[in-house]
């Protein structure tokens, strides 16, 4: 019995002096790591590369930099197979396996609604780069994309001023659609405008012809589509069965990156996007032939690029501000933050959500070309920090 608890004293004793052991301390040169939780599968997988894009863009110009407070930084991707599920588990693995700064992604709401919740839990910034429909404020979440004031309340107006006032909703049923239309309707009807039909598709159609001629007998001037990934090939039909003569696309959340599925079809279609690939600008000019030169062949470059090239750009500037890796320090540094873009300044508010340029464009011939120039637009998120 004596010798057994001299045995349990020393194990006791070892395991109290291995707790009060230190953290190991990273080495100077050892990579700061990022978490990329995005779709590489299950049906939005071509702006999961054009985010990867983006990164890597990032990376790239970091390092040669010299890196992040010394540090060269790593991104380590998941796929997120475009479900909640799987999007979660990713997020957990990459904050508890592999301790990273923070984590970009996702590109759904869907999906971005299941990683809020674990950002928070782990205190890890979460920095998404998407458009989306706004409402959610956190302090681990950040917001680099346009939410609808910056993008729908630009569009709108342009749309009721040149083409009509009658409109006809089409969407997924998902989130983002049926969030985005439930903004959209008041704010025709103060422009005067009237929402003449509001349909919403599954997601299994392959023949849009009776949806076709459903809104080609509503007599709308404006068809505002939010069908993004398995309701793309719409526009194809849509523009061989003639609709397309007498109704304009006001298309939300379209990007270089979705022409090539119209095969050459869907002509003016109008959208408003926080960059233009094909811009004229120097500075547009010079990161577009940077990101072609580093893409794949025929890989095309679109806002995804940029506004996720901007997430790890403001990550090294709020680290350096805060001058320590530490994630609540950078979280503090941040808000308020300002970094240069290809585009004009991006600005990180009081609530997490950007303030940046905005541009009027419209689809012609196999390229997105710009209309309008709107300026700088401040985000009206739809939430506040102060309620949380």
């Amino acid at each position: 019995m004596a010798s057994r608890s001299i045995i349990c004293t020393t194990l006791a004793l070892l395991l109290c002096g291995a707790m009060l052991q230190p953290a190991r301390a990273a080495e100077p040169g050892e990579p700061i790591r990022v978490g990329a939780v995005l779709p590489f599968s299950g049906g939005v997988e071509l702006y999961g590369q054009q985010a990867k894009l983006g990164l890597d863009l990032a990376v790239r110009d970091i390092n040669a930099a010299g890196g992040i407070l010394g540090r060269p930084v790593e991104v380590i991707y998941v796929d997120d197979k475009t479900r909640p599920g799987s999007a979660a588990e990713a997020m957990r693995s990459l904050v508890e396996k592999q301790d990273v700064l923070a984590v970009v992604g996702p590109i759904t709401s869907q999906n971005l609604n299941a990683l809020v919740p674990i950002a928070e839990s782990s205190k890890t910034p979460l920095l998404y780069a998407t458009n989306y429909e706004g409402g959610k404020c956190s302090r681990y979440l950040f917001s680099f994309g346009a939410v609808p004031n910056q993008e729908l309340g630009q569009l709108l107006p342009y749309m009721t001023r040149t083409f009509g006032n009658t409109y006809f909703l089409l969407g997924a049923d998902r989130v983002w659609p049926h969030q985005i239309f439930g903004i959209a309707q008041p704010l025709i009807e103060k422009l005067g405008g009237k929402v003449v039909a509001t349909k919403y598709t599954l997601g299994t159609e392959t023949d849009f012809s009776p949806l076709i001629k459903e809104i080609a007998a509503s007599k709308a001037k404006v068809l505002l589509f939010a069908l993004k990934g398995d309701g793309m090939d719409f526009i194809r039909q849509a523009d061989e069965a003639g609709l397309l003569k007498d109704i304009t696309v006001a298309f939300l959340g379209l990007s270089e990156v979705d022409l090539g599925i119209f095969r050459g079809k869907g002509q003016n279609m109008v959208t408003v996007v926080p960059a233009v690939a094909a811009s004229e600008d120097p500075a547009v000019k010079a990161f577009v032939a940077k990101a072609r030169a580093a893409a794949e062949p025929g890989i095309a470059v679109s806002n995804y690029v940029m506004t996720h090239y901007n997430t790890l750009i403001a990550l090294k500037a709020a680290a350096e501000k805060a001058g320590k890796l530490d994630k609540e320090a950078i979280i503090d540094a941040m808000a308020g933050l300002a970094i240069p873009s290809p585009t004009g300044p991006v600005t990180l508010g009081r609530d997490h959500h950007a303030a940046m340029s905005m541009f009027i464009a419209k689809t012609l011939g196999p390229e997105l070309v710009q209309v309008h120039a709107l300026g700088e637009i401040a985000p009206q998120p739809g939430c506040s920090l102060a309620d949380r």
